[in-house]
């Protein structure tokens, strides 16, 4: 039997290459595409993405470089432009009190112009400049010194990486949400090109925008067939800012959506080269029955749920709450009209003198913040510079409207942040019969989830990228998903039954029209499903025999004062409950339940989340988990740990007995040359070195990062990934058995990447496979699967500072090498020629 550090030592040079082999046993099968750091010759810190739709070319912003990957071709090296900052003007830049890592040119902007050309803006060593980019040639254009043809993008593209940002082109014309000093303290709702006269912006004031961080923007053009009024085109804004409508000590955050039309030119003299049009309202996105709200917008998608129809949009938007402790995410969707039902009601005014919000009376004609149409026209206005003065001092003092936009939740997920969100609609001719959502973590994977209806269920987890690598971009394109990390990118099929595996995940996915075909395979179907539960009744025609709500019995074998945490996915706004044994050893972490086991906790526990039901008015009862725990066998413990104990000494004595045959020969050694010397022979010196005598010292001799605490005893969830630790299995394997999630693959991480906060996107990403680092650790997940009558024998052993994983056989064997090893240390340490200062640890500097 080989020894656990033999193992081990085998299995480190195998983790270093583990991330490339997940992809390839991840992907392989669908015949996607995962591009990394080699592929991109390490350029790093990708943002910005902008696909031509017609020839499936993907233009990627990164720091100090242009990227064009042909996404029907990607396996061809992409094209590259490097677009940098010269030295003299990134000295500069960190004299002004800015790092290293911020006074490089992150490409922030990329826009079609129409004319064959890239708008390229960039952050310049925190002096945005702006270019053009040649598509046909892949070049920047050059001014007449053969340099680039730049011009200054203030206004246009964020001074500093980090900071939150949006643009939008809309019939060639720029409209941007970003800060427009070096300090970071202004910001700015503009149209940033056009005519000089043309390009306005909001009002300097705190009632227009409190500290916003702007999400996302979209351009909705009127279509001509469905627009007999005229109305005048419109682009929204969304963003989440500090509410001054809320009188509380604690700053309050709330998204907004804001609008503007695309004809406004200003005031002539009130509101000069502002906003005459400039209206915003709030985003509740708030499940009722719990009254837990989702105040933070972190990412917007838009769509079409009627193609070619621009009344149809729908605006999908991803929130996270100011409230919760732990991680959480929410998705809530908002119609077009309803946001343009709010921006017609009423308008919110604060009162000076007692500072309480009313409703303000009266409101002049034509009303504020109305876009020009041919109603308008009609009466005379027909540009924004001929508005009355008190119209344009009523919205300038009165931009926040009285109504909110308002939304239940779709999907709720807790232990999760959801990063970036993109939206495929499924169905037929007459209507969409649901959706699928495609969520990227910030662990580097891509989530879906079908809804359908207010029911909303999880069908794979994917892992695409290392466990440091933020998903933050995911575009659409001919039925795939092109995904985004600061170092990689992702090709994968997105749409299709054929997504979809085995027999469990195509039933969670038979609310899309999808079904298990007695050939082995998910096909759609036009079969509209029969009354009652169509998953339920879909799951129980797999070979697992159980329905989504009625999963079996997962038996698990524990020991006394083990803590561990039953999870129960939870993807119902409405809360979960757990039937249990009369006991107080519990403790309810969102849906999961952490259980120390005692004699009295022993028993069956039942996880029921509430979802809505058949008619989508009263939430009806789902059984999510149930697990049965049991005290293991103690006399095969018993004989085991006794096995383990006489391996233990029988190594120490052997270790004990080398080690003592070693220090003998050593010292005789010592003696010989001592006697040699007296004699007065001279010898070539051998003597080992202060250096030499550090490499021979032990691990236990450079200080080392603490072990990891286990998650036996800690009641982490099952999905986390911590410092990058390698889980052997996932929790979508449990998901499977709970009718919640059916990937089946393995997680992965081997390579260490470590943020730096200062740089572009907090992302600035260095990869590291150094085997002997104390960041590379082996952390143990407690799952439904793995546990099979052996959760009592699991333990966590650690030898030369690295986490392991092992029978109690194997941690005696550890433990006697371990021993073995301090013990000859110890003898060696006792000779003078091995007394030498400890060494430093790695990345540690002297005080002295």
């Amino acid at each position: 039997m080989m020894l656990p550090g033999g193992a081990m030592l085998i299995l480190l040079p195998m983790l270093c290459l583990l991330p490339g082999a997940s992809w390839a046993a991840t992907l392989g099968g669908l015949g996607d595409t995962i591009l990394g750091p080699k592929e991109f010759r390490d350029v790093a810190n990708f943002s910005t993405f902008l696909l031509d739709q017609s020839s499936g070319m993907l233009y990627l912003g990164a720091k100090d470089a242009i990227l064009a990957v042909d996404t029907n071709k990607p396996n061809q090296p992409p094209q590259m432009i490097v677009w940098d900052v010269p030295v003299d003007k990134r000295k500069s830049c960190v004299a002004k009190g800015k790092t290293e890592a911020d006074c490089n040119n992150y490409i922030r902007l990329l826009e079609f112009l129409g004319d064959g050309r890239i708008y390229v803006c960039g952050t310049y060593a925190f002096d945005p400049q702006c270019a053009f980019l040649e598509r046909s040639s892949f070049t920047l254009e050059k001014s007449e010194d053969g340099g680039v043809k730049m011009e200054t993008g203030k206004g246009k593209c964020p001074f500093e990486p980090s900071q939150h940002y949006t643009a939008v082109m809309a019939g060639g014309t720029l409209y941007t949400a970003a800060t427009s000093n070096f300090l970071g303290t202004l910001f700015d709702i503009s149209r940033a090109t056009g005519p000089e006269q043309e390009r306005i912006r909001t009002e300097r004031s705190i009632n227009w925008l409190s500290d916003p961080e702007f999400v996302s923007s979209a351009f909705i053009e009127q279509s001509a067939d469905s627009n007999p009024t005229g109305d005048d085109d419109k682009i929204y804004f969304f963003f989440t800012e500090v509410a001054k409508e809320y009188d509380l000590y604690t700053k309050v955050k709330v998204p907004r959506v804001a609008r503007v039309c695309k004809s406004d030119v200003g005031g002539m003299k009130t509101l000069q080269r502002r906003w005459t049009t400039f209206l915003k309202a709030e985003l509740v996105c708030e499940d009722k029955p719990s009254g837990q709200r989702y105040n933070i917008l972190t990412d917007v998608f838009t769509t079409q749920h009627t193609p070619g129809d621009p009344s149809s949009t729908h605006f999908y938007g991803l929130f996270t709450s100011q409230w919760q402790r732990e991680e959480v995410s929410a998705v809530c969707v908002f119609s077009l009209s309803d946001i343009s039902k709010v921006m017609d009601g009423p308008f919110k005014e604060l009162k000076k003198t007692c500072e309480n919000w009313i409703n303000p009376e009266p409101v002049p004609t034509p009303r504020p913040g109305q876009c020009l149409n041919n109603a308008l026209k009609a009466e005379g206005f027909e540009s924004s510079l001929k508005l009355p003065d008190k119209v344009l001092t009523f919205v300038r003092d009165h931009p926040l409207m009285e109504n909110s936009v308002t939304a239940a939740p779709l999907l709720v997920r807790k232990g999760i942040t959801y990063t970036k969100l993109a939206v495929t609609q499924t169905g037929s001719e007459e209507g969409p019969r649901g959706a699928v959502l495609h969520l990227g973590t910030d662990r580097g994977e891509l989530h879906r989830v079908a809804v359908v209806g207010q029911n909303a269920t999880l069908l794979q987890e994917i892992p695409l990228f290392s466990s440091q690598e933020p998903v933050n971009n995911i575009l659409l394109h001919q039925g795939r998903a092109l995904v985004g990390s600061p170092l990689s990118l992702a090709r994968i099929q997105a749409e299709g039954c054929a997504l979809y595996p085995s027999c469990e995940v195509c039933a969670r996915a038979r609310g899309l029209g999808c079904v298990w075909t007695t050939e082995g395979a998910c096909r759609p179907t036009t079969e509209e499903p029969g009354p009652g539960d169509m998953i339920d009744d879909a799951l129980r025609k797999c070979d697992i025999q159980e329905g989504r709500c009625t999963p079996s019995i997962r038996e698990m074998q524990v020991s006394k004062g083990l803590r561990l945490l039953l999870p129960c996915i939870q993807l119902s706004p409405r809360p979960c409950s757990w039937e249990h044994p009369p006991h107080r050893h519990t403790r309810q972490h969102h849906s999961d339940l952490e259980v120390t086991v005692t004699e009295d906790s022993l028993g069956v526990y039942i996880c029921t989340c509430q979802e809505a039901g058949p008619g989508f008015r009263e939430p009806t009862p789902c059984r999510r988990a149930a697990y049965q725990l049991t005290l293991k066998d103690p006399t095969s413990g018993g004989a085991v740990a006794t096995a383990g104990g006489r391996h233990v000494l029988a190594i120490y004595i052997l270790f004990f007995c080398g080690g003592l045959a070693f220090g003998v020969f050593l010292i005789c050694f010592v003696n010989r040359r001592h006697s040699i010397a007296r004699q007065g022979h001279h010898l070539p010196d051998n003597s080992l070195s202060s250096e030499k005598g550090r490499d021979l010292l032990g691990s236990s001799a450079t200080p080392q990062s603490p072990s990891s605490a286990s998650l036996l005893s800690e009641g982490f969830r099952l999905t986390e990934k911590r410092n990058g630790t390698a889980t052997t299995t996932t929790s979508t394997t449990l998901l499977s058995s709970q009718g919640n999630g059916g990937h089946h693959g393995n997680s992965y991480s081997g390579t260490l990447i470590h943020n730096n906060p200062s740089n572009g996107h907090g992302n600035s990403l260095y990869a590291n496979c150094n085997t002997s680092s104390s960041e590379l650790k082996f952390t143990e997940i407690l799952a439904a699967d793995m546990l099979d009558g052996r959760t009592g024998e699991r333990e966590k052993g650690n030898l030369n500072g690295v986490e392991r994983e092992g029978d109690d056989v194997d941690e005696g064997l550890g433990d006697g090498v371990e021993q073995g090893i301090k013990g000859l240390e110890d003898e060696l340490a006792s000779f003078p020629m091995f007394k030498s200062p400890a060494p430093l640890a790695k990345c540690e500097e002297s005080s002295i």
